[in-house]
């Protein structure tokens, strides 16, 4: 039996494809499109699980949707109804935002049945928040769970609370509009300059420098002033904005908010006062930025709210409801930052990330979900890797070497691959690692990865200036073999997933003082991609390979794209990539090239 699982199609869509084995394909369709928040049916993702399974859409037995647009609507508009006396206009404009995505959703789930030629029966449309929630507690190896949803507003809704036991899930609790974290975290993010609903990462990284008040390579001048010249800590006025009391969930303060919630930036004078703002940003500037270096101050003091008002709240539903283990999805965990936090401070014995916790993941939670609770099934094996993306032969790489006049050199065993790899990366060079399925998520857990010897003399400024083309202060992912982890590093099971941060101990501090800035993080904290040999055997070897010429065997490991793409998925991607970009070589399956 197959179950076609399909994410919300507002924002980030994917398709997931469930069989009796587990899961058999998953794609988002941004990185066959080659562009990043695709909207829509994901066709070409549907396609590709099709092909993958090796079967036509007469033998999905069920598509579940990670939506219900009818439900959406009305929580929407009933919030909007309240909104209406202290701001009619924004209200009605938004009401008839509202229609208009129902109306596309709506034709988006026809279109669907139409493409399936399945009865009504046989397509079902499932609440989003829960969708975020099986999507947590079914990849986790967990029993019984706490499951934590929370997102900008999935359904009309800012968040979801439930209970996991066996093959169970079922709501304990509901946030709702508009006291949603996430929509906040977006609003920061495009007061700081950045782009809201793409670039909440930046305000994450950005925020890691906040107390020192040291250079954050912010990029551009500022075009606002503010009346701070030194670091200064917003968490209290974040505090006083986000919630109601201590332990309790997120709560707006509508005294810093203007009353129809309307625009991208929805913060009243009094914010801009009380955060030194000297003036209130244009909201149609493409440079709207806050002096430095109150901008760090700015995204630290939000971020440690966030930690704040989320560890104490969870600390008390773990009280409440007497739950050891915790799962956690929807966009705003995708913060790793706010996940290490929360493994320190909440009091859990276990938390779990699933590594694809954005809309994206909503597409395996649907399938989940109705394979479950609808149809009775039992519970399949803990995600592991999330390798469910497309894989390449040695006979397909080639023809695409050839049509593109590529020269390249043939490794005959993956033992002479590793060792060319190895020699690249003791010289210094940035390596194009292409190899086996392409990853389901946004990051790259050593298959679609671009790799360099932390060791190596400008590894880190050549992979931001010459390949990624970022800001400096977003700080780049180590890996190492989960074998030699503790060693250097304390890390949770969430390493594995690059879904939290590790601490380096005492011999991973002195490992890491000699490198540049940026590895070793404040407060000892580390980007860390934890590898198992069950996860990805190849690029296990690699590290122990890489490890034999160098003080430990771990490498940098970030994302294998250009500026502004989707990480590669195919060899056409990659050598594409590879070319208008400056790494030194690629490995694509058994196939080397290099630069001069």
């Amino acid at each position: 039996m197959y179950i076609l699982g399909l994410s919300a199609m507002g924002h980030d869509s994917a398709a997931a494809l469930l069989g009796d084995s587990g899961i058999v394909a998953a794609l988002e369709e941004s990185k066959l499109a080659r562009r990043r928040a695709l909207a829509g049916i994901p066709r070409e993702a549907i396609r590709y699980c099709l092909e993958r399974a090796g079967i036509g859409w007469r033998d999905v037995a069920h598509v579940a949707i990670a939506s219900r647009p009818w439900r959406a609507w009305q929580r929407q508009a009933s919030f909007r109804a309240r909104l209406a006396p202290l701001a009619p206009v924004s209200s009605g404009y938004f009401v008839n935002k509202a229609s208009g995505e129902l109306g596309r959703e709506l034709n988006n789930v026809r279109i669907v049945r139409q493409m399936a030629g399945a009865p009504e029966g046989r397509v079902a449309s499932l609440d989003h928040h829960l969708c975020h929630a099986a999507s947590a507690f079914y990849a986790s190896a967990f029993e019984r769970a706490l499951v934590v949803s929370l997102d900008e507003k999935g359904d009309g809704r800012a968040g979801f609370v439930g209970m996991g036991e066996g093959t169970g899930l079922r709501q304990v609790a509901s946030l709702a509009l508009p006291h949603s974290l996430a929509w906040v975290y977006s609003q920061v993010t495009k007061l700081l300059g950045f782009r809201p609903h793409a670039d909440e990462h930046k305000t994450q990284w950005l925020g890691i420098y906040g107390q020192s008040g040291g250079d954050t390579g912010g990029g551009s001048a500022a075009v606002m002033t503010g009346a701070a010249t030194g670091a200064v800590d917003f968490t209290d006025l974040f505090l006083e904005m986000l919630r109601r009391a201590p332990r309790g969930p997120a709560y707006l303060n509508a005294k810093y908010f203007r009353h129809g919630f309307a625009g991208e930036l929805s913060f009243t004078r009094e914010f801009y006062r009380r955060a030194g703002i000297a003036r209130e940003p244009a909201e149609d500037s493409p440079e709207t930025r806050v002096a430095e270096p109150l901008r760090a101050g700015i995204a630290a003091g939000l971020q440690r709210a966030c930690e704040i008002i989320l560890c104490e709240w969870l600390a008390a539903l773990r009280e409440e409801y007497k739950e050891r283990s915790l799962c956690l999805a929807g966009g705003l965990f995708l913060n790793p930052l706010l996940v290490a936090a929360i493994e320190l401070r909440a009091g859990f014995d276990n938390v779990f990330v699933q590594p694809a916790a954005g809309n994206e993941g909503t597409a395996l939670g649907a399938a989940w979900l109705l394979w479950h609770q609808q149809l009775g099934r039992a519970r399949m094996a803990a995600m592991s890797g999330p390798y469910w993306g497309p894989a390449y032969s040695n006979e397909e790489i080639k023809k695409v070497l050839d049509n593109c006049k590529a020269a390249y050199h043939w490794c005959d065993s993956d033992e002479r691959k590793l060792g060319e790899a190895a020699r690249l990366l003791q010289a210094g060079r940035i390596v194009a690692w292409f190899q086996g399925a392409a990853e389901f998520g946004p990051r790259a857990l050593g298959n679609r990865s671009l790799l360099a010897s932390p060791w190596a003399p400008y590894a880190k400024e050549n992979l931001n200036d010459y390949v990624k083309h970022r800001e400096s202060f977003r700080p780049f992912a180590l890996a190492i073999p989960e074998e030699r982890c503790a060693e250097y590093f304390e890390c949770s099971p969430n390493g594995r997933f690059l879904t939290t941060m590790a601490k380096a101990n005492e011999a991973g501090r002195k490992l890491l003082a000699p490198l540049p800035p940026g590895f070793l993080l404040p407060d000892n904290l580390v980007r860390l991609h934890v590898v198992h040999t069950a996860d990805n055997p190849l690029f296990w070897k690699l590290l122990n390979r890489a490890g034999e010429n160098a003080p430990a065997p771990m490498l940098v490991n970030t994302s294998f794209n250009l500026f502004g793409e989707p990480l590669v998925v195919t060899p056409r991607d990659a050598v594409r990539s590879y070319f208008c970009s400056g790494a030194d070589a690629l490995l694509a399956g058994n196939f080397l090239l290099e630069k001069r």
